[in-house]
């Protein structure tokens, strides 16, 4: 948490910024599905993130209902800064590991997490189908 402070965001920021930018998500209660929000909490960390222009949401003109959610140009931009900022925490929490443990250990938690989370079966399937899929056919990653 504490290296989440410089950024001005929050995880729970960077996580929607990662579920709009691989796509499987764009209507706010789908983004609330996707990471098992509560969609009234969803709502003001939307806010939160349109506030710093890093999403825009507009009304979707199939159902006015809904509201659309994209990442701006900031968003991407910061995206990519959370990222890193990402990787140097795991780094930094995993170094008493080498490469063949923590590719044992994310083996591991991978396997609870599909066990305990359904959501994660979900996309450990999804993952394991795209690799196995023949080179000639696109990958749905």
């Amino acid at each position: 948490m504490k290296a989440y402070e410089g950024t001005g965001l929050h995880p729970y920021h960077h996580a929607i910024l990662l579920v709009l930018d691989v796509g499987s998500a764009e209507t706010q209660g789908s983004i609330a599905d996707a990471l098992g929000y509560d969609r009234g909490q969803l709502v003001g960390l939307l806010d939160e993130l349109e506030e710093q222009g890093l999403i825009e949401r507009r009304r979707d003109p199939e159902d006015r209902r809904r509201h659309l959610v994209r990442l701006t140009s900031d968003g991407k931009r910061t995206l990519k800064r959370l990222r890193a900022l990402s990787k140097e925490i795991e780094d930094t929490f995993l170094a008493p590991l080498g490469e063949k443990d923590r590719v044992s250990l994310h083996a591991l938690l991978l396997r609870l997490a599909e066990k305990h989370e359904p959501r994660c079966a979900l996309v450990a399937a999804a993952e394991s189908s795209s690799k196995s899929a023949p080179p000639d056919e696109p990958s749905s990653r």
